[in-house]
């Protein structure tokens, strides 16, 4: 079905489309990653946005249950040079064209991607919509105009459980073709959902932890009490969507868990939070960070380790004054990772349970189970 987009700098062009029809407004970003489309359209960390792969062919391995990082698709639709509606793989159950209808995402394709990609560096990340109904630039424009920005917008009010639960699965066992179902645990710690990833939560029950999952709106005192009578040995912050200085509730509570020197570890929005918490508000960079193929120098070690990425924001420079930098990003010089002076909290701001990889930072798991274990 003709598709015409139009982007926020009045560039009109059309596309084939796949998937979910109609119309959506969102904010244009574009990933590297060779591998794992499934695991990046179900990141909830995408909300709000339309991801142009640069990686030319897309669907050729269908989708499946146990690749899903999430229980849905949050983005707005996703750009593709081309679709491979006909999909081989074993572990495939449904196609990439059925399952985005089924999650009402976009899929538009037919598109320079590498020429799209190329506008986004060159004049950064933007506001877009696409439509399978309206096809004048006038009217597209309209609604573009008339649709909140992604600085305007809550995405946690869409993504993240209502109820608490206990995670059950430990990593993906190729050999099995399963994951691990431990069934001991060293401590207990409590996951704040903003829009956690699935493989996040695999990791910790690998690394020898119970997880408690929790929504994004917690009761920082009931966490704080349940920290205090040993019930739980400390709190992750996951990663999520939007941009973290519209979560000032969010932020607030964060403070109260800093105040009570409750141990944390925070991924990506986890770890921004963690600065606003703090005192130290974050900033947009030009086009972000998105892919499987960053390379972040480990200051500690020495070593480079190649990193998934997904976020548009980064902490400012001058956290050192409370926080000492353990990680850099080696594309762009931006923090990816903090240790807290005088203070039981560390964060990163790229992706270690990267699945399906590269898998060079799953150290950073154990880590923290260490890390709470001696607090």
């Amino acid at each position: 079905m003709r598709t015409t987009i139009l982007l926020e700098n009045g560039l009109l062009f059309e596309a084939d489309s796949f998937g979910a029809t109609g119309t959506a407004v969102g904010e244009i970003v574009f990933n590297t990653s060779m591998t794992g489309y499934q695991e990046i359209i179900s990141d909830p960390s995408y909300a709000g946005q339309f991801v142009t792969f640069t990686a030319p062919e897309i669907g050729n391995v269908g989708t499946n249950e146990q690749d899903m990082e999430s229980n849905g698709a949050f983005c707005k639709g996703i750009i593709v040079r081309n679709f491979n509606k006909l999909h081989s793989n074993f572990r495939a159950e449904i196609g990439l064209d059925e399952f985005l209808k089924q999650q009402g995402v976009m899929g538009l394709t037919g598109v320079d991607t590498r020429g799209l990609t190329k506008i986004l560096r060159r004049e950064g990340t933007m506001m877009m919509i696409a439509s399978t109904e309206k096809h004048t630039k006038e009217e597209l424009q309209n609604v573009l105009d008339n649709s909140p920005k992604m600085s305007e917008i809550n995405y946690l009010q869409e993504v993240g459980v209502r109820k608490s639960y206990i995670h059950k699965n430990g990593a993906y066992n190729i050999s099995k073709f399963d994951y691990n179902q431990p069934t001991e645990f060293k401590a207990k710690i409590i996951a704040i959902d903003f829009g956690i990833k699935n493989n996040i939560l695999n990791e910790f029950t690998e690394a020898g932890v119970q997880v408690e999952v929790v929504p994004n709106d917690f009761n920082a005192d009931s966490i704080i009490e349940k920290y205090k009578s040993g019930e739980i040995k400390g709190v992750f912050l996951s990663n999520g969507p939007g941009d973290p200085l519209v979560l000032t509730e969010e932020s607030k509570k964060v403070e109260q868990l800093i105040s009570a020197n409750v141990p944390m570890f925070g991924i990506c929005l986890g770890h921004q939070l963690l600065s606003i918490s703090h005192g130290y508000p974050t900033y947009k960079l030009k086009f972000g960070h998105h892919g499987g193929n960053h390379p972040v120098k480990n200051l500690k070690t020495g070593m480079v380790e190649i990193t998934a990425q997904n976020h548009n924001y980064s902490v400012p420079d001058n956290i050192v004054d409370i926080a000492e930098v353990t990680h850099k990003n080696l594309f762009d010089d931006t923090i990816e990772g903090l240790i807290y002076k005088d203070s039981p909290i560390f964060s990163v701001q790229h992706h270690p349970e990267s699945s399906p990889g590269p898998h060079e930072s799953h150290y950073i798991f154990k880590q923290f189970v260490d890390h709470i274990l001696q607090s």
